[in-house]
């Protein structure tokens, strides 16, 4: 952080320093509408040159010309553009603007990485001026874009939430782009994007843009299902003082709690100096109770792979709660028994005559155990001393009476998450920025977004981010033709940790397993030699063992809770990230430079990034020292129209290159066909790709469950699946404990083979159109996935190279038990054929006196191995029963549909939208099932003071309180309800 202040400060007196440019004509004016209320932030050019200005917050601007008379252009969204000869500098000049007489006329930038007309984008591309969010019903911006057309929100807790479309919906998904200011919002260790919990702020927001579906070839690795665009205010178009103060409750008639309040403030000044300098400086502050995790069914994993069944901890002995944590660890009996018995033939065989036919120490499975208590010379001595030691007389008599038969496992007791987290949610964001315009139509500016915040984060595991903290620091200078930036991304877990190590770490600190499973399994046989039925030997064996456990609420178990989680992993459960990223990039419009935009419009493009992983060991495989992995890449696009604009076409390809992978080209084609007047027929075909991220390449974490590893065929040899101790599918590992120890010919040996960037090709028809009061826009997608990255899980032997095993290699009986196997899972590309479909449609008509009613409705589909799936159980239940995961946890069917007025009465609007997806199988790390279909019901009322452009809005989302998720292992969302007053909101 100190290196980016001093950077900043040089860079910022080289902004002071750069010559000034002036006129010597000053015209003044005020732009109004109709109300007579000043409009804010209105561009006014100087016709046929590149000087221009904003009127401020209201609606006055100053603008310095060199000669009069001149022509002045107004423009600005929602309203008809209008020009005004100035034959005189010595009066105001008022101007006021009519609103625009159709729909679907903003200007977009994503969609082609040049300005546009929406009806025009050649792809489907949605958007949101700062106008729309100041009025949609949502608390915060970013969840507003859940009302887009094709997003599907994933809500890992209140302030952390990732946006998805077209399909593969999971928490931080690294499918699609999130650009902030043009910067990769994406944590560079973590590896998801931060939007949600660092990034803008509320007050300083002027617009979002999404693409949905492939879109690498000009936003590079990454954009396989979108790319989403935030973009700030600038603050020479947008300049004032402004405020707003948030209030809110939640938690409604929770099963967990009462109501508890949400606040929400923030505070936003941008001022222009002079025609060269212009500042902002924007901070939000956010504080409420979390939503809370309290799904308590139970799931049985093998690795990655895992499933619902029935029972609780009473009923079920390796009980596992979804939203319980320290329960993972598991053991069976009947091998705790054989282990017992074999660690103590280890310890007498030595002292016996050696005998032939007798096993040779060490004796490494039950087979061998049997040959040397069953030996016809020394078996009688072995069992007689074997019954001299409690313990081990208790286990074989156990085996020999059928007591420890079978295949019953045996879980620790969990906590559950509302004791390990932290569920008190904090997040401030501050933004600033200096603005330098060099001439008329260069502009310099330094901006800096720092953030922290504590949330719950769901990935492989339920993750409390606590007091994580992340800065970007950007250096643009732009044209309007042309930019050039430079900026770097730090980031700093601080004390996040992760929640199923705690758990589990807690009862290895209370009392290690090696002692805990004994204790039970000693106590289960004698309750049972006395008679007692098998449920009431477990738990009684379960309060035996359990025994000296830490009580959540204690003073004991807060101390070793804060001990553990302020230790780093492995021997706690911190995370140590320091990582970071430095990035340039750069653009220029080609036929501009060179003079031939007339024929063709050419843009160029390069970037590059360089990655500073540092977890300490603690997430990644870097403990010999920071991993610096780098990628880079150019593109360039293409347009030319035809038949006097009726046809345009674009023609876009990219090259990108990682230190770990080959290039990989990425072409684009798109046509767009004037129909009619406002009626556009569109169809592309894209490609996008994306390098596996960070953590996909080097991570190395043991989420107790299962250890999470890196791709790169490196880790192979670290774990030696490839030497002494192979891996087998976890499908066959759970075929091999459903038969006896004896049935290892059910293990199917797992193969490895190196795998390549993933990539996609993706076809679209859309049609987009304005008919009087009425605009839709549809759009249908065929998208073919090729080297899907999905992923793998294996189990392997827990104990190679500890001397169980012959020469120290792996044995298949190890397999049989939890206790003495361990999980692995990696990404590896699929060797089936994957692909997607769907369809949406939006709808916007305007009724009579202001109002609107406005809808949308979208569909996505995975086709695997010549199979549809659909998001319910029936058409998806296939995918349970593979060893790999797409996470495809898409709904058949989403839509939304609203009614809008921004003036129903005296300055008083509203806006209500019902938001509906029907039942969708999910297909997660937690667990793999079906969420129910939910609707929620969203809406606002606002009552608008034009004299001081003031805003009172009251609202709520999920209105009708229900309770619902969007992913297993994530908490339950009811319903928040707000008010707030916002002062100068423009």
């Amino acid at each position: 952080m100190r290196k980016s202040l001093r950077f900043s400060i040089f860079l910022t007196a080289i902004l002071f320093s750069l010559a000034a440019f002036s006129q010597n004509i000053t015209i003044t004016g005020k732009v109004t509408q109709e109300t007579g209320e000043g409009v804010p932030s209105v561009s006014v050019m100087v016709k046929g040159t590149n000087v221009g200005t904003f009127t401020d917050a209201n609606g006055v601007f100053r603008i310095n010309v060199s000669r009069v008379p001149v022509t002045l252009v107004f423009t600005s969204i929602g309203y008809e553009n209008q020009e005004v000869t100035v034959e005189s500098a010595s009066t105001e000049l008022a101007v006021k603007l009519l609103p625009a007489s159709s729909i679907g006329q903003e200007v977009v930038v994503s969609a082609s990485r040049t300005p546009e007309r929406f009806l025009q984008a050649p792809v489907t591309v949605e958007r949101m001026s700062n106008i729309t969010l100041r009025n949609v019903p949502a608390p915060n911006y970013y969840e507003a874009i859940g009302n887009l057309k094709g997003v599907d929100m994933h809500t890992s807790s209140l302030t952390f939430r990732t946006v998805t479309t077209r399909g593969f919906i999971s928490s931080g998904n690294t499918r699609m782009n999130q650009l902030i200011d043009g910067m990769d919002n994406q944590a560079p260790g973590l590896n998801f994007a931060v939007g949600s919990v660092i990034g803008l702020t509320e007050l300083d927001v002027d617009n979002v843009e999404l693409l949905s579906g492939a879109s690498s070839a000009l936003y590079g690795s990454g954009g396989v299902n979108g790319t989403l665009l935030l973009n700030s205010k600038n603050p020479f178009r947008s300049e004032g003082l402004s405020v707003q103060i948030k209030q809110g409750v939640m938690h409604l008639h929770d099963k967990q709690r009462g109501a508890s309040p949400f606040y929400d403030w923030g505070v936003r000044w941008g001022k222009v100096i002079n025609d060269k300098f212009a500042f902002k400086i924007a901070s939000q502050f956010t504080k409420a109770n979390d939503w809370e995790a309290y799904d308590y069914r139970n799931v049985r994993r093998t690795s990655v792979a895992s499933k619902m069944v029935g029972g609780d901890r009473v009923t079920d002995p390796n009980y596992d709660g979804i939203n319980v944590y320290g329960d993972e660890t598991t053991a069976n009996m009947q091998s705790i028994a054989q282990g017992g018995v074999i660690t103590a033939l280890n310890s007498i065989i030595p002292a016996l005559p050696p005998v032939p036919g007798l096993p040779s120490v060490p004796v490494v499975n039950w087979s061998q155990a049997l040959q040397a208590i069953n030996h016809p010379v020394l078996g009688p001595t072995i069992r007689g001393i074997l019954g001299t030691i409690p313990v081990v007389k208790d286990f074989f008599d156990g085996l020999n009476g059928g007591i420890f038969a079978g295949h019953q496992n045996v879980s620790r007791t969990g906590y559950e998450e509302r004791h390990l987290v932290d569920y008190n949610t904090i997040n401030y964001k501050i933004t600033g920025g200096l603005h330098y315009k060099i001439t008329p139509r260069i502009e310099a500016s330094w901006n800096s977004y720092v953030g922290t915040g504590t949330t719950v984060y769901t990935g492989a595991d339920r993750y409390s981010l606590k007091g994580l903290k992340m800065a970007q620091h950007k250096l643009e200078v732009k044209s309007d033709k042309w930019f050039v930036r430079g900026y770097t991304t730090q980031e700093n877990s601080g004390d996040s940790y992760q929640a199923t190590a705690l758990g589990r770490l807690l009862n290895e600190a209370a009392k290690p397993s090696q002692t805990w499973y004994p204790q039970y399994m000693l106590a289960y046989y004698q309750a049972r030699k006395a008679g007692a039925s098998d449920h009431a030997a477990h738990q009684a064996a379960r309060a035996f063992a359990d025994q000296g456990r830490y009580q959540p609420g204690t003073q004991q178990f807060e101390n070793a809770k804060n001990t553990i989680k302020d230790r780093a992993i492995p021997s706690g459960a911190k995370f140590d990230d320091r990582s970071d990223l430095w990035a340039a990039e750069g653009q220029v419009g080609l036929s501009d430079l060179l003079g031939f935009s007339d024929k063709v419009n050419v843009v160029a493009g390069t970037q590059f990034k360089q990655y500073v992983l540092n977890s300490n060991g603690t997430i990644f495989a870097d403990t010999a020292g920071k991993l610096k992995p780098a990628e880079y890449g150019i593109y360039m696009q293409l347009k030319k129209d035809f038949f006097n604009n009726v046809l345009s076409l674009t023609a876009a390809g990219r090259y990108d290159k990682h230190t770990n992978f080959d290039g990989r080209f990425t072409p684009r084609v798109t046509a767009v066909v004037k129909m009619a007047p406002e009626n556009y027929l569109r169809a592309s075909f894209q490609t996008a790709y994306r390098f596996p991220t960070n953590q996909d390449q080097y991570i190395n974490l043991n989420t107790v469950s299962t250890f999470l590893i890196g791709m790169i065929p490196e880790f192979q040899t670290y774990y030696r699946a490839n030497s002494t101790n192979p891996t087998y599918t976890a499908a066959s590992a759970g075929a091999y404990r459903a038969g006896t120890l004896a049935d290892s010919n059910r293990l199917v040996p797992a193969t490895f083979a190196e795998a390549k960037p993933e990539s996609v090709s993706s076809y679209e028809i859309g049609y987009k159109a304005t008919i009087k009061k009425l605009f839709f826009d549809a759009y249908v997608y065929y998208s073919e996935f090729q080297d899907f990255l999905e992923r793998v899980a294996v189990v392997q032997s827990a104990q190679v190279g500890t001397g169980t095993g012959p020469g120290g290699t792996a044995s298949q009986s190890h397999i049989y038990n939890p206790g003495t196997s361990r999980n692995l899972s990696y990404l590896q590309n699929s060797d089936e054929n994957l692909n997607t479909f769907g369809w949406g449609l939006t709808a916007q008509y305007q009724l009579s006196k202001g109002y609107t009613l406005y809808g949308n409705v979208f569909s996505d589909k995975l086709v695997r191995g010549g199979n549809i799936f659909s998001g319910n159980m029936v058409g998806s239940e296939g995918r349970s029963t593979m060893s790999t995961s797409t996470f495809f946890n898409t709904p058949d069917y989403r839509y939304n549909i609203g009614l809008k007025n921004e003036n129903v009465w005296k300055n008083v609007g509203m806006n209500f939208v019902w938001k509906w997806q029907s039942e969708n199988f999910y297909e997660g790390t937690f667990v793999t099932g079906t969420l129910p279909a939910f609707g929620t019901l969203d809406g606002q009322v606002t009552y608008k003071v034009p004299e001081s452009k003031s805003l009172l809005r009251i609202g709520a989302t999920n209105i009708i309180n229900t309770y619902h998720r969007t992913a297993f292992g994530n908490p339950s969302v009811g319903g928040l309800y707000y008010v707030s007053y916002g002062y100068n909101i423009f």
